[in-house]
C-alpha cells in the first residue's frame, strides 16, 4: 500500500514540475489563451487578429453603453483570471479606470487598442481640451492602427505564433480596405448638401471628419450628460433651417431624446423623419449581419445613405 501511495505522490509531483516548466502564460482547456475584452467592437478586433489561438470573453454585450458601464465582481474576477485584458481607452470605459490601474499594477498584461495612435489624429473634447473623443472606430484608418496594436500585444503574449498573428493582421487590413471602398462608394450617392448626420450623442465626429459629414449630437460625447431643453430647441431650429431629411436613434442610447427632438421640429412647422437606428458604441446582435465591426459599419452606412440620399 505504501509503495502505491509513494508512486502516486511521485506522479503528482512530476505533473507539477512539467506544468511549471511550460509557457508562463496560462491557456484554457482548449489550448487557447484567455483574453477579456471590454466592448463588442474590441472583442471582435481581438478575435480577428488572434484567430484560433485566443478565447475572447467580452464584458459588454450588444447595445450596452460603455460610458456608463460598471464592472461587476464577476467581471473583475474574469479580468484577474485572464492572460490578457484589452480595452478601448481614451476614457470610453469611464467607470473602469481604477480597475485597469489595479490590473496593470499586478503586472498582468493589459492593452488599450488606442495607445499607439498618434494624438494628432484624436478629436479634442470641445468643453475639455486635452481630453479626447474615444470613438476612434468610426474612422477605419484609425481602426487599422488599433488592429496593429492588438497584433503586437498578441505577439508579446506568445511570440511563438507571431507569424500567424501577422498573417491574420494582413488579412484583416485587406478587409478594412474593402470596407473603406464600400463606405466611399455608398456616400457618393448622397448629395454633398445632404451630408449632415444628427444623432443622439456625439459618437460620430471621427466619421464626419473621415467621410465628409457635418455631425451634430443631441448629447455630448459621453451619454452621462443629459440634453437640456435649450439643446433640443437649438438643434430643432438647425434642422428646420437646413431642411434636414432624417435624424437617427442609436442602439446604445434610449430613443426618447431623438423622439423629443422630432417633436420639437414638428412644433416649428417642419417634418423630419427618424431615418433608422445606428450602432454607436457596440456591434449588433448575433444574426443581424452587424455582429462584427465590419458588419456594423456597413449596416450604419446603409442606414445613413438610404435615409439622406
Amino acid at each position: 500500500m505504501k509503495r502505491i501511495l509513494i508512486l502516486i505522490m511521485i506522479i503528482s509531483m512530476s505533473a507539477v514540475v512539467v506544468t511549471g516548466c511550460g509557457n508562463s502564460n496560462s491557456v484554457t482547456n482548449d489550448g487557447k489563451y484567455k483574453v477579456v475584452a471590454t466592448t463588442t467592437l474590441v472583442a471582435d478586433l481581438v478575435k480577428s487578429i488572434g484567430g484560433e489561438y485566443v478565447n475572447v470573453q467580452g464584458l459588454m454585450g450588444p447595445g450596452v453603453d460603455p460610458h456608463l458601464y460598471k464592472a461587476s465582481a464577476g467581471d473583475v474576477k474574469l479580468m484577474q483570471n485572464a492572460d490578457m485584458v484589452v480595452y478601448n481607452g481614451l476614457h470610453l470605459e469611464g467607470k473602469m479606470g481604477d480597475i485597469f490601474e489595479n490590473i496593470e499594477s499586478s503586472k498582468k498584461m493589459i492593452l488599450a487598442v488606442s495607445k499607439d495612435i498618434d494624438e494628432s489624429n484624436f478629436i479634442d473634447f470641445v468643453t475639455n481640451p486635452g481630453s479626447f473623443d474615444p470613438h476612434i472606430w468610426f474612422d477605419v484608418k484609425l481602426w487599422k492602427g488599433a488592429a496593429k496594436t492588438v497584433a503586437e500585444g498578441l505577439k508579446e503574449l506568445d511570440e511563438e505564433y507571431a507569424s500567424e498573428f501577422d498573417a491574420n493582421l494582413e488579412r484583416y487590413l485587406g478587409e478594412l480596405d474593402e470596407l473603406e471602398e464600400y463606405i466611399n462608394q455608398r456616400i457618393s450617392e448622397i448629395p454633398e448638401d445632404n451630408r449632415v448626420l444628427i444623432t443622439a450623442h456625439d459618437a460620430f465626429n471621427y466619421f464626419g471628419n473621415a467621410y465628409g459629414f457635418e455631425v451634430k449630437g443631441l448629447q455630448g460625447i459621453s451619454t452621462a450628460s443629459e440634453a437640456g431643453t435649450s439643446d433640443v430647441s437649438q438643434l430643432a431650429k438647425f434642422i428646420v433651417e437646413r431642411k434636414i431629411k432624417a435624424i437617427f436613434v442609436e442602439s446604445s442610447v434610449p430613443r426618447k431624446s431623438i423622439e423629443a427632438l422630432q417633436e420639437a421640429v414638428k412644433a416649428q412647422g417642419f417634418q423630419v423623419e427618424i431615418g433608422g437606428e445606428l450602432y454607436s458604441d457596440s456591434t449588433g446582435d448575433a444574426g443581424t449581419g452587424a455582429e462584427t465591426y465590419i458588419g456594423t459599419f456597413k449596416a450604419n452606412i446603409d442606414t445613413i445613405v438610404d435615409a439622406l440620399k
